[in-house]
């Protein structure tokens, strides 16, 4: 196995400096520009990042980063040497909280039939880079919460995640960025009723966030869905690039996405990106982008009924992020989620005009 290991690691170390830190040139990463930032050596020097972990109803794993792809996910694999990985067989749950620079892998296993609630929690300042591969089994329903608070240096997280027949994968993330922040997925649906739900928000304040996935309908009579909400003021950047490739002979696939963002100051930025790869006949796909500022007319109607400008502005920032934490279901989940979003929107509303 460590033969293995050492060779699969070399491997990636040889990707990473083939690729490099990847850069706007690269078409994946062009709102996103890794390189600016730090370079191909300060990425091998990063060392191992440091965790906390709470846990219950799941079993060690060797942590052997096979589905690891990409440059940073590559990276994550070659330089850290660290992680860990968890098996749940029924049911199982896992907090997890990130905070310190540096890199490191993770393997989550369920199998079939299993239930497992994964909530991480990205802080801290410097370069972080962590690597998540999750294999969801048959009828498997895999929950992933994340909460990447307001930081300083660079924080990705690249996840590589496959669904078997009846499996879901759920992802609720709340991204409040750094001078960089990215996360990527990479969700192949391998099994007939295989389905991915993906949904989250960031608030940003003169702070970078950047959300890219890439959903992979293998099999046919699969299902996915994509809801992301984005709020920048100052000079913030928020971007989302969603991918969705309905493959050859997947028919039955059904595929929506929607990403929307407000513009609440002159020099941010929002960068929607949705695309649709269609090889099969029989599907329903559908995508959408908008990005705007607050409704004039909605907030005329609140300032006629003697509501303050401030708290009629907050009150729509709030009705247009609920949605995206709409399927949160469990209140403890939520909590965690709106909270900090609470806490992001005053220092959101102090850089707006």
């Amino acid at each position: 196995m460590n033969a293995w290991l050492d060779a699969r690691r070399l491997k990636a170390a040889e990707g990473f400096r083939a690729h490099g830190v990847p850069h706007r040139r690269v078409e994946a990463w062009k709102y996103s520009d890794l390189r600016s930032l730090i370079d191909a050596q300060a990425v091998e020097a990063a060392g191992p990042a440091q965790w906390t972990i709470e846990s219950d109803g799941v079993e060690p794993i060797a942590a052997d980063g096979r589905s690891a792809a990409g440059a940073m996910g590559e990276a994550s694999l070659a330089f850290a040497k660290s992680g860990f990985g968890l098996r749940v067989v029924k049911r199982g749950r896992a907090r997890v909280t990130f905070a310190t620079p540096g890199q490191a892998r993770v393997r989550l296993v369920l199998d079939p039939g299993a239930l497992f609630d994964y909530v991480e929690i990205a802080e801290g300042d410097g370069f972080q880079n962590i690597g998540l591969d999750v294999e969801i089994g048959a009828g498997a329903v895999f929950t992933h919460t994340r909460l990447a608070r307001n930081g300083g240096g660079v924080r990705i997280e690249d996840v590589n995640a496959t669904v078997a027949a009846g499996g879901i994968y759920r992802l609720h993330v709340a991204n409040f960025g750094s001078e960089i922040s990215r996360m990527e997925l990479k969700i192949a649906l391998n099994g007939e009723d295989a389905q991915a739900h993906l949904c989250g928000a960031s608030v940003l304040s003169d702070a970078h966030a950047d959300v890219t996935t890439h959903v992979v309908h293998a099999h046919g009579d699969t299902t996915s869905t994509q809801l992301f909400k984005h709020v920048a003021t100052g000079k913030a950047r928020a971007v989302y690039q969603g991918k969705i490739t309905v493959a050859e002979g997947a028919d039955g696939s059904d595929s929506r996405q929607t990403a929307k963002g407000l513009l609440l100051a002159e020099r941010a930025e929002i960068d929607l990106k949705p695309e649709l790869e269609i090889l099969a006949d029989d599907v329903k796909c559908a995508h959408g982008a908008a990005v705007g500022d607050l409704d004039a007319e909605s907030l005329f109607y609140l300032r006629s009924r003697g509501i303050p400008e401030v708290e009629a502005r907050n009150l729509l920032i709030r009705a247009f992020l609920e949605e995206a934490f709409a399927d949160v279901t469990d209140a403890a989940m939520r909590a965690l989620l709106w909270d900090a979003v609470e806490s992001a929107l005053p220092q959101a509303m102090e850089s707006a005009p």
